[in-house]
C-alpha cells in the first residue's frame, strides 16, 4: 500500500466532497466539449489524441497494481481477474475504439478539459486499483456467491449494454460522413435524451455494488456527478436545436428526470 490506511480511506472521503463540488459546478457551468465546445477556455488537441490520452490511465494504473498483486502473493485471485477484465473492458472500449468511431476527426477540446480528465482517471484508478488490488486482494472465494457481487456483477453488465448499443446509435447517423447533428431515434432514446449516460452511471453503480467499497462508490458519486448535468445540459441543447424533439423524452432516467 502506498499511504497509511486512515490516509487512504480519508483521500476517498475528500474524493467523494470534489465530486458533490464538480456536481453543484457543472449544473451551472457546461463542460466546453463536443456539442457544447466554445471559445474562452485557452489552447486545444485534437479532440481523438485528447481521448485517448485522458483515458489512458484507467488502463495503465490498474494493470499495474492487478501484476504486482498477482506477483507478491503469487496466486491470481479468481474475483479479481473478473475486476480487472470489467474495468478493462470498458476502458479499452473508452481509450481505443470510442475515439475511432465517434466522429471527431477535425474537432478539438480544451487542453484544461484534457488535463483535468487525466487527473482523475489517474487518481480514481489509483483508488479502486489499491482496494482491490492491495487492501482486499485476495477477495474470498465466497464473494463469488454473495448477492452484492451478482446484483453488482448483473447491473454492471445491463450498463455497459445500454451504453454500447446508446452509443452505436448515435455512430449510425453520421455513417455517411454526415456531421450534422440529428435527433436520434430508437431503444431507450424514444425515453430519454441520453441513455448512453444512463448506462454507463448504471455500471459504475454496479461496480460499486460488486466491490461493496468506499472506492467503487465514490467512483459512482463522480460518474453521476458528470453525466447528470452532462445529460440535462444535452437534453436543453436538443430542445434548442430542434423543434420537433419529442416532449415525452426525460433527461436521464426514464419517466423520472
Amino acid at each position: 500500500m502506498l499511504i497509511d490506511q486512515w490516509q487512504y480511506e480519508l483521500t476517498i472521503w475528500i474524493w467523494s466532497a470534489l465530486a458533490c463540488c464538480a456536481f453543484i459546478l457543472l449544473m451551472f457551468v457546461r463542460a466546453p466539449y463536443g456539442r457544447h465546445e466554445r471559445p474562452g477556455w485557452g489552447a486545444k488537441i485534437p479532440a481523438r489524441s485528447g481521448w485517448i490520452i485522458m483515458e489512458s490511465p484507467s488502463i495503465i494504473v490498474i494493470t499495474v497494481f492487478f501484476g504486482i498483486a498477482v506477483s507478491q502473493w503469487n496466486y491470481i485471485d479468481p474475483i479479481g481477474v473478473i475486476f480487472y477484465v470489467i474495468w478493462i473492458a470498458h476502458y479499452i472500449h473508452r481509450t481505443i475504439i470510442w475515439p475511432f468511431r465517434a466522429r471527431i476527426k477535425g474537432k478539438s477540446m480544451p487542453i484544461s478539459i484534457a488535463l483535468f480528465a487525466l487527473l482523475f482517471n489517474g487518481v480514481n484508478s489509483w483508488i479502486n486499483a489499491e482496494w482491490i488490488f492491495s487492501l482486499h486482494y485476495p477477495y474470498p472465494i465466497s464473494w463469488l456467491y454473495s448477492p452484492q457481487f451478482i446484483t453488482g456483477l448483473v447491473l454492471y453488465i445491463i450498463g455497459m449494454g445500454i451504453n454500447i448499443s446508446s452509443d452505436n446509435r448515435l455512430f449510425e447517423l453520421r455513417n455517411h460522413g454526415d456531421k450534422d447533428y440529428k435527433i436520434p431515434r430508437g431503444g431507450l432514446f424514444e425515453w430519454v435524451s441520453c441513455p448512453n449516460y444512463f448506462g454507463e452511471i448504471l455500471e459504475w453503480l454496479g461496480w460499486a455494488i460488486a466491490t461493496w467499497s468506499l472506492a467503487g462508490l465514490s467512483f459512482a458519486l463522480w460518474v453521476i456527478a458528470n453525466l447528470a448535468p452532462r445529460a440535462r445540459s444535452n437534453h436543453q441543447w436538443y430542445k434548442e436545436n430542434f423543434s420537433d424533439y419529442p416532449k415525452s423524452r426525460k433527461k436521464l432516467i426514464p419517466g423520472i428526470w
